[in-house]
């Protein structure tokens, strides 16, 4: 069903005019396409462009709601590849799925060249990614030669509190943007891409920069308060590099945890924090 799903998609015998898209990274891929007009519907956390956020709302990223789906009529349903549950169960509403995995950089260019596809607008793909590229490279170019500090980022943990940490590991988007800014992600063998860790762990490696989402469901959304309060939880950690040099930095834009056509800008922003320049 699922692969049925994905062929439906890509096959329309006509570009779609009322696209529904699941996830904010789907959403800021659209506009960039310039399709931005045949967004039927988003989710609750689509909030980039600003014109997305006045578009019709489907339910959140992990509960799309099938009623709202078929109130907009759409012809497309666009969706992360999160699982064959989630796909199988929006692709038996008779609307044609296409489902994009953008969970790495080279994930993230193969979802716009799908998506572009199957809107029938290919070649604004290609510039796109020609774009995106252009200012990864730039990035690039201004790590080399450059000391790779220590890094760690933490995507979420224990409300108020330094445990359960969960952080970027292996594989993951945020992995290769640590590593393309010129950092060294000291968690980057763990076992999964999003691995949850002990202080003890933080400690014995003692990360020399320190990228801090907040608690789980907030990343991207903190306020001033809350950001003050993230950073005097590590301030207490004396004994780890970050702490005493000052290297410590709240992710509190959305930048960071949607992987999408923004990864130029996300980058450029690590690589000013992990070097200070």
């Amino acid at each position: 069903m699922v692969r049925l799903a994905i062929a439906l998609a890509i096959f329309l015998s006509a570009p779609p005019r009322r696209i529904v898209s699941t996830a904010p990274s789907i959403t800021e891929i659209l506009y960039a396409l310039g399709l931005g007009d045949r967004v039927a519907g988003v989710t609750t956390y689509c909030r980039y462009p600003a014109e997305a956020a006045s578009k019709p709302k489907i339910g959140d990223y992990l509960r799309p709601n099938q009623e709202l789906i078929l109130a907009l009529r759409p012809d497309l349903i666009i969706m992360e590849r999160t699982g064959v549950r989630q796909a199988t169960s929006l692709a038996a509403l008779g609307i044609p799925v296409l489902e994009v995995d953008d969970g790495t950089l080279a994930g993230i260019y193969d979802a716009i060249e799908r998506i572009a596809r199957a809107a029938g607008v290919s070649e604004r793909a290609a510039q796109l990614k020609a774009q995106m590229r252009r200012e990864l490279e730039e990035v690039a170019v201004r790590a080399r030669g450059l000391s790779k500090p220590r890094t760690m980022v933490v995507l979420g943990r224990t409300p108020g509190r330094l445990e359960g940490l969960v952080v970027a590991g292996r594989g993951s988007y945020l992995d290769e943007l640590i590593g393309l800014a010129g950092g060294r992600n000291i968690f980057a063998d763990a076992v999964s891409s999003y691995a949850k860790v002990p202080l003890e762990a933080v400690l014995a490696r003692d990360p020399e920069v320190i990228l801090e989402m907040g608690e789980m469901a907030e990343a991207g959304s903190l306020s001033e308060d809350r950001q003050r309060a993230v950073l005097a939880l590590w301030a207490r950690q004396h004994a780890i590099s970050a702490v005493r040099r000052g290297r410590v930095f709240v992710l509190a834009s959305e930048l960071f945890v949607v992987p999408g056509p923004r990864v130029g800008q996300a980058a450029r922003a690590l690589f000013e924090m992990i070097h200070g320049r």
